[in-house]
Protein backbone atom coordinates (compact mmCIF):
# COMPACT_ATOMS: atom_id res chain seq x y z
CA UNK A 1 0.00 0.00 0.00
CA UNK A 2 1.18 3.62 -0.61
CA UNK A 3 2.18 5.63 2.27
CA UNK A 4 1.64 9.27 2.16
CA UNK A 5 5.23 9.85 0.93
CA UNK A 6 4.73 7.92 -2.27
CA UNK A 7 4.95 9.90 -5.71
CA UNK A 8 1.35 8.50 -6.52
CA UNK A 9 -0.20 9.82 -3.67
CA UNK A 10 1.93 12.85 -3.55
CA UNK A 11 0.59 13.26 -7.42
CA UNK A 12 -2.82 12.41 -6.75
CA UNK A 13 -3.05 14.93 -4.16
CA UNK A 14 -1.82 17.82 -6.45
CA UNK A 15 -3.81 16.72 -9.12
CA UNK A 16 -7.08 16.65 -7.22
CA UNK A 17 -6.79 20.11 -6.50
CA UNK A 18 -5.91 20.89 -9.78
CA UNK A 19 -8.86 19.48 -10.83
CA UNK A 20 -11.22 20.80 -8.27
CA UNK A 21 -10.00 24.40 -9.23
CA UNK A 22 -10.63 23.85 -13.05
CA UNK A 23 -13.71 22.42 -12.56
CA UNK A 24 -15.49 24.77 -10.63
CA UNK A 25 -14.47 27.17 -13.24
CA UNK A 26 -16.37 25.60 -16.35
CA UNK A 27 -19.97 26.95 -14.78
CA UNK A 28 -18.08 30.20 -13.58
CA UNK A 29 -16.73 30.58 -17.60
CA UNK A 30 -20.53 30.17 -18.59
CA UNK A 31 -21.86 32.67 -16.44
CA UNK A 32 -19.43 35.36 -16.36
CA UNK A 33 -18.89 35.09 -20.39
CA UNK A 34 -22.43 35.31 -21.33
CA UNK A 35 -22.76 37.68 -24.24
CA UNK A 36 -19.26 38.00 -24.84
CA UNK A 37 -17.03 36.77 -27.66
CA UNK A 38 -14.53 33.72 -27.40
CA UNK A 39 -11.39 35.04 -27.83
CA UNK A 40 -11.97 37.72 -25.43
CA UNK A 41 -13.42 35.09 -22.79
CA UNK A 42 -9.69 33.16 -23.49
CA UNK A 43 -7.91 36.58 -23.05
CA UNK A 44 -9.30 37.19 -20.29
CA UNK A 45 -8.72 33.86 -18.54
CA UNK A 46 -5.05 33.92 -18.96
CA UNK A 47 -4.51 37.04 -18.33
CA UNK A 48 -5.91 36.56 -14.91
CA UNK A 49 -3.22 33.44 -14.38
CA UNK A 50 -0.89 35.56 -16.62
CA UNK A 51 -1.24 37.96 -13.23
CA UNK A 52 -0.81 35.20 -10.51
CA UNK A 53 2.16 33.55 -12.20
CA UNK A 54 3.80 36.82 -11.76
CA UNK A 55 3.99 36.08 -7.92
CA UNK A 56 4.55 32.11 -8.26
CA UNK A 57 7.93 32.54 -9.25
CA UNK A 58 10.48 30.21 -6.80
CA UNK A 59 14.11 31.20 -5.95
CA UNK A 60 16.84 30.63 -8.26
CA UNK A 61 18.48 27.38 -7.47
CA UNK A 62 15.32 26.41 -6.01
CA UNK A 63 13.81 25.16 -9.79
CA UNK A 64 15.04 24.78 -13.05
CA UNK A 65 14.88 27.93 -15.11
CA UNK A 66 13.29 27.44 -18.76
CA UNK A 67 15.60 26.90 -21.87
CA UNK A 68 15.91 28.06 -25.57
CA UNK A 69 15.15 25.09 -26.52
CA UNK A 70 12.03 25.05 -24.83
CA UNK A 71 10.48 27.66 -27.11
CA UNK A 72 8.90 25.34 -29.87
CA UNK A 73 7.33 23.30 -27.47
CA UNK A 74 5.77 26.44 -25.38
CA UNK A 75 4.89 27.75 -28.66
CA UNK A 76 2.08 24.27 -29.58
CA UNK A 77 1.06 24.41 -25.85
CA UNK A 78 0.43 28.11 -26.12
CA UNK A 79 -1.39 27.30 -29.51
CA UNK A 80 -3.50 24.22 -28.19
CA UNK A 81 -4.05 24.79 -24.56
CA UNK A 82 -4.31 28.62 -24.65
CA UNK A 83 -6.17 29.64 -27.80
CA UNK A 84 -8.19 26.64 -29.80
CA UNK A 85 -8.47 24.61 -26.05
CA UNK A 86 -10.58 28.08 -24.47
CA UNK A 87 -11.32 29.41 -27.28
CA UNK A 88 -13.55 26.18 -28.16
CA UNK A 89 -15.27 25.78 -24.93
CA UNK A 90 -16.14 29.47 -24.55
CA UNK A 91 -17.83 28.98 -28.01
CA UNK A 92 -19.03 25.42 -26.94
CA UNK A 93 -20.36 26.79 -23.30
CA UNK A 94 -22.97 29.30 -24.82
CA UNK A 95 -24.34 26.34 -26.89
CA UNK A 96 -24.79 23.61 -24.38
CA UNK A 97 -25.42 22.56 -20.84
CA UNK A 98 -22.69 23.57 -18.16
CA UNK A 99 -23.26 20.09 -16.63
CA UNK A 100 -23.28 18.28 -19.36
CA UNK A 101 -19.71 20.62 -20.70
CA UNK A 102 -18.12 20.10 -17.47
CA UNK A 103 -19.01 16.08 -17.37
CA UNK A 104 -17.43 15.55 -21.12
CA UNK A 105 -14.21 17.33 -20.34
CA UNK A 106 -13.93 13.91 -18.57
CA UNK A 107 -12.09 13.07 -22.19
CA UNK A 108 -9.42 15.13 -21.88
CA UNK A 109 -8.17 12.04 -19.45
CA UNK A 110 -8.40 10.07 -22.55
CA UNK A 111 -6.17 12.03 -25.06
CA UNK A 112 -4.03 12.28 -22.41
CA UNK A 113 -3.51 8.96 -21.66
CA UNK A 114 -3.12 8.02 -24.92
CA UNK A 115 -0.70 10.74 -26.69
CA UNK A 116 1.35 10.08 -23.15
CA UNK A 117 1.57 5.97 -24.26
CA UNK A 118 2.20 7.28 -27.65
CA UNK A 119 4.77 10.02 -26.93
CA UNK A 120 6.67 9.31 -24.01
CA UNK A 121 5.82 5.51 -23.98
CA UNK A 122 4.33 5.67 -20.78
CA UNK A 123 2.72 1.87 -19.54
CA UNK A 124 -1.00 1.32 -20.27
CA UNK A 125 -1.72 -2.29 -18.70
CA UNK A 126 -5.28 -3.56 -18.45
CA UNK A 127 -6.65 -2.00 -16.42
CA UNK A 128 -5.94 1.66 -17.39
CA UNK A 129 -7.31 0.56 -21.17
CA UNK A 130 -10.31 -0.68 -19.50
CA UNK A 131 -10.43 2.90 -17.58
CA UNK A 132 -9.62 4.70 -20.66
CA UNK A 133 -12.81 2.59 -22.33
CA UNK A 134 -15.17 2.98 -19.55
CA UNK A 135 -14.50 7.16 -19.59
CA UNK A 136 -15.22 6.86 -23.78
CA UNK A 137 -18.37 4.79 -22.95
CA UNK A 138 -19.15 8.08 -20.23
CA UNK A 139 -19.12 10.66 -23.07
CA UNK A 140 -20.57 8.54 -25.70
CA UNK A 141 -23.73 9.01 -23.61
CA UNK A 142 -23.02 12.41 -22.65
CA UNK A 143 -23.15 13.39 -26.65
CA UNK A 144 -26.11 11.32 -27.09
CA UNK A 145 -28.07 13.31 -24.13
CA UNK A 146 -27.46 16.04 -25.55
CA UNK A 147 -27.98 15.35 -29.19
CA UNK A 148 -31.82 14.05 -27.66
CA UNK A 149 -32.04 18.19 -26.70
CA UNK A 150 -31.19 19.34 -30.07
CA UNK A 151 -28.66 20.28 -32.75
CA UNK A 152 -27.57 23.30 -31.15
CA UNK A 153 -27.03 21.59 -27.81
CA UNK A 154 -24.96 18.80 -29.70
CA UNK A 155 -22.48 21.36 -31.72
CA UNK A 156 -21.81 23.02 -28.01
CA UNK A 157 -20.75 19.88 -27.02
CA UNK A 158 -18.91 18.96 -30.00
CA UNK A 159 -16.82 22.02 -29.61
CA UNK A 160 -16.22 21.18 -25.70
CA UNK A 161 -15.21 18.14 -27.28
CA UNK A 162 -12.64 19.91 -29.39
CA UNK A 163 -11.15 21.57 -26.46
CA UNK A 164 -10.52 18.38 -24.72
CA UNK A 165 -8.85 17.25 -27.80
CA UNK A 166 -6.36 20.64 -27.61
CA UNK A 167 -6.05 19.90 -23.93
CA UNK A 168 -4.84 16.74 -24.14
CA UNK A 169 -2.09 17.74 -26.67
CA UNK A 170 -1.28 20.65 -24.32
CA UNK A 171 -0.73 18.37 -21.13
CA UNK A 172 1.52 16.06 -23.33
CA UNK A 173 3.89 18.13 -24.55
CA UNK A 174 3.89 19.99 -21.05
CA UNK A 175 5.32 16.61 -19.41
CA UNK A 176 8.38 18.02 -21.45
CA UNK A 177 8.86 21.76 -19.21
CA UNK A 178 7.34 20.02 -15.85
CA UNK A 179 10.76 19.59 -14.15
CA UNK A 180 11.34 23.03 -15.27
CA UNK A 181 10.05 26.38 -12.74
CA UNK A 182 6.31 26.19 -12.97
CA UNK A 183 5.81 29.28 -12.06
CA UNK A 184 7.97 30.39 -14.99
CA UNK A 185 6.14 27.81 -17.42
CA UNK A 186 2.76 29.58 -15.94
CA UNK A 187 3.32 32.91 -16.96
CA UNK A 188 5.04 32.65 -20.58
CA UNK A 189 2.07 30.31 -21.60
CA UNK A 190 -0.59 32.09 -19.76
CA UNK A 191 1.17 35.49 -20.96
CA UNK A 192 1.09 34.58 -24.57
CA UNK A 193 -1.79 33.06 -24.45
CA UNK A 194 -3.52 36.11 -23.25
CA UNK A 195 -1.60 38.45 -26.51
CA UNK A 196 -2.80 36.01 -28.85
CA UNK A 197 -6.36 35.68 -28.32
CA UNK A 198 -6.69 39.30 -27.13
CA UNK A 199 -5.15 40.08 -30.91
CA UNK A 200 -7.50 37.86 -32.44
CA UNK A 201 -11.11 39.34 -30.07
CA UNK A 202 -9.39 42.82 -31.83
CA UNK A 203 -9.00 41.49 -34.92
CA UNK A 204 -12.36 40.13 -35.22
CA UNK A 205 -14.38 43.17 -33.37
CA UNK A 206 -15.48 41.21 -30.63
CA UNK A 207 -17.44 43.89 -27.75
CA UNK A 208 -15.93 44.89 -24.60
CA UNK A 209 -16.86 43.47 -21.30
CA UNK A 210 -18.36 45.15 -18.53
CA UNK A 211 -16.06 45.58 -16.05
CA UNK A 212 -17.82 43.42 -13.34
CA UNK A 213 -17.36 40.41 -15.93
CA UNK A 214 -14.20 41.47 -16.49
CA UNK A 215 -12.89 41.37 -13.11
CA UNK A 216 -14.93 38.13 -12.37
CA UNK A 217 -12.83 36.22 -15.41
CA UNK A 218 -9.48 37.84 -14.69
CA UNK A 219 -10.43 36.33 -10.89
CA UNK A 220 -11.37 32.67 -12.60
CA UNK A 221 -8.64 32.75 -14.95
CA UNK A 222 -6.40 32.82 -12.23
CA UNK A 223 -7.63 30.05 -9.78
CA UNK A 224 -9.04 28.05 -12.54
CA UNK A 225 -6.02 28.38 -14.80
CA UNK A 226 -3.11 29.92 -13.22
CA UNK A 227 -2.88 27.99 -9.99
CA UNK A 228 -4.66 24.91 -11.17
CA UNK A 229 -2.08 24.75 -14.04
CA UNK A 230 0.60 24.74 -11.67
CA UNK A 231 -0.81 22.08 -9.43
CA UNK A 232 -1.29 20.47 -12.95
CA UNK A 233 2.47 20.55 -14.08
CA UNK A 234 3.55 19.51 -10.26
CA UNK A 235 1.86 16.80 -10.41
CA UNK A 236 3.15 15.73 -14.01
CA UNK A 237 6.28 15.80 -12.53
CA UNK A 238 5.61 13.67 -9.56
CA UNK A 239 4.03 10.67 -11.43
CA UNK A 240 3.56 11.51 -15.08
CA UNK A 241 1.64 12.28 -18.11
CA UNK A 242 -1.47 9.88 -18.03
CA UNK A 243 -1.79 9.36 -14.71
CA UNK A 244 -2.02 13.18 -14.01
CA UNK A 245 -4.53 13.47 -16.43
CA UNK A 246 -6.75 10.43 -15.09
CA UNK A 247 -6.85 11.97 -11.66
CA UNK A 248 -7.18 15.38 -12.91
CA UNK A 249 -10.69 13.95 -14.99
CA UNK A 250 -12.39 14.22 -11.51
CA UNK A 251 -12.44 17.75 -12.47
CA UNK A 252 -15.76 18.01 -14.70
CA UNK A 253 -17.45 15.98 -11.80
CA UNK A 254 -16.70 19.38 -10.02
CA UNK A 255 -17.66 21.56 -12.35
CA UNK A 256 -21.11 19.45 -12.92
CA UNK A 257 -21.57 19.89 -8.86
CA UNK A 258 -21.05 23.95 -9.36
CA UNK A 259 -23.33 24.26 -12.34
CA UNK A 260 -26.26 22.51 -10.41
CA UNK A 261 -25.62 24.38 -7.94
CA UNK A 262 -25.82 27.48 -9.97
CA UNK A 263 -29.76 26.68 -10.90
CA UNK A 264 -29.45 24.16 -14.14
CA UNK A 265 -31.61 21.65 -14.61
CA UNK A 266 -31.81 17.87 -12.88
CA UNK A 267 -29.32 15.37 -14.38
CA UNK A 268 -31.37 12.86 -17.04
CA UNK A 269 -30.78 9.13 -16.57
CA UNK A 270 -28.27 8.98 -19.59
CA UNK A 271 -26.34 12.39 -17.80
CA UNK A 272 -26.41 10.38 -14.69
CA UNK A 273 -25.18 6.84 -16.11
CA UNK A 274 -22.67 8.84 -18.14
CA UNK A 275 -21.30 9.90 -15.10
CA UNK A 276 -21.14 6.96 -13.10
CA UNK A 277 -19.21 5.18 -15.65
CA UNK A 278 -17.09 8.36 -16.17
CA UNK A 279 -16.44 7.65 -12.25
CA UNK A 280 -15.32 4.24 -12.74
CA UNK A 281 -12.89 4.82 -14.58
CA UNK A 282 -11.30 7.39 -12.88
CA UNK A 283 -11.15 4.99 -9.76
CA UNK A 284 -10.14 1.96 -12.24
CA UNK A 285 -7.56 3.74 -13.14
CA UNK A 286 -6.11 5.45 -9.13
CA UNK A 287 -5.91 1.85 -8.18
CA UNK A 288 -3.29 0.51 -10.39
CA UNK A 289 -0.36 -0.67 -9.05
CA UNK A 290 2.91 -0.57 -11.08
CA UNK A 291 6.07 -2.22 -9.85
CA UNK A 292 8.55 -4.45 -11.30
CA UNK A 293 12.74 -4.61 -11.75
CA UNK A 294 14.00 -1.95 -13.44
CA UNK A 295 17.52 -0.43 -14.72
CA UNK A 296 18.13 2.76 -14.32
CA UNK A 297 20.84 3.94 -17.14
CA UNK A 298 23.30 6.80 -16.79
CA UNK A 299 21.53 10.20 -16.48
CA UNK A 300 22.49 13.36 -15.97
CA UNK A 301 19.96 16.25 -16.06
CA UNK A 302 18.72 19.58 -13.53
CA UNK A 303 15.59 19.81 -11.94
CA UNK A 304 14.17 20.74 -8.26
CA UNK A 305 14.95 17.54 -5.80
CA UNK A 306 16.01 16.62 -2.51
CA UNK A 307 17.88 13.78 -1.14
CA UNK A 308 17.08 10.25 0.61
CA UNK A 309 14.13 9.19 -2.16
CA UNK A 310 16.35 6.39 -3.17
CA UNK A 311 17.77 8.38 -6.50
CA UNK A 312 19.81 10.99 -5.56
CA UNK A 313 22.55 9.55 -4.03
CA UNK A 314 25.16 12.41 -4.76
CA UNK A 315 26.69 14.49 -2.20
CA UNK A 316 26.94 18.12 -1.08
CA UNK A 317 29.23 19.89 1.41
CA UNK A 318 27.51 20.84 3.14
CA UNK A 319 24.11 18.56 2.04
CA UNK A 320 21.15 20.79 1.70
CA UNK A 321 18.21 20.44 3.60
CA UNK A 322 15.26 20.84 1.39
CA UNK A 323 14.36 21.68 -2.57
CA UNK A 324 16.99 22.66 -5.07
CA UNK A 325 18.05 22.53 -8.41
CA UNK A 326 21.21 21.98 -10.72
CA UNK A 327 22.65 19.64 -13.35
CA UNK A 328 23.80 16.14 -11.66
CA UNK A 329 24.35 12.73 -12.46
CA UNK A 330 22.60 9.70 -11.85
CA UNK A 331 24.78 6.63 -11.69
CA UNK A 332 23.77 3.16 -13.37
CA UNK A 333 21.94 1.18 -11.14
CA UNK A 334 19.01 -1.60 -10.97
CA UNK A 335 15.87 -2.09 -8.08
CA UNK A 336 12.49 -3.28 -7.70
CA UNK A 337 9.73 -0.68 -5.98
CA UNK A 338 6.20 0.95 -7.02
CA UNK A 339 7.19 3.43 -9.46
CA UNK A 340 5.18 5.86 -12.13
CA UNK A 341 6.50 7.56 -14.89
CA UNK A 342 8.34 10.37 -13.61
CA UNK A 343 11.72 12.08 -14.96
CA UNK A 344 13.53 9.21 -13.31
CA UNK A 345 11.43 5.94 -14.73
CA UNK A 346 10.81 6.75 -18.54
CA UNK A 347 12.26 2.89 -19.34
CA UNK A 348 9.91 0.85 -22.50
CA UNK A 349 7.43 -2.53 -21.59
Amino acid sequence: MNSPTTPVVRGAALALLAAALFGLSTPLVQRFGLGLGPFTTAALLYGGAALVALVQRRGAGQEAPLRRTDAPRLLAMVLAGAVVGPVALAWGLQRTSGASASLLLTLEAVFTAVLAWRWYGEALGPRVKAAVALLLAGGALLVWDQGLAGQVQQLGLLAVALATVAWGVDNTLSRGVAERDPGQVVLVKAALGALATATLALLRGEPLPATTSALALLAVGASGYGLSLRFYLLAQRQFGAARTGSVFAFAPFMGALGAFALGERAPSALLALGGALMVAGVVLHLLEDHRHEHEHEALEHEHAHTHGDGHHLHRHDPMPSGPHSHWHRHEPMRHSHPHVPDAHHTHRH
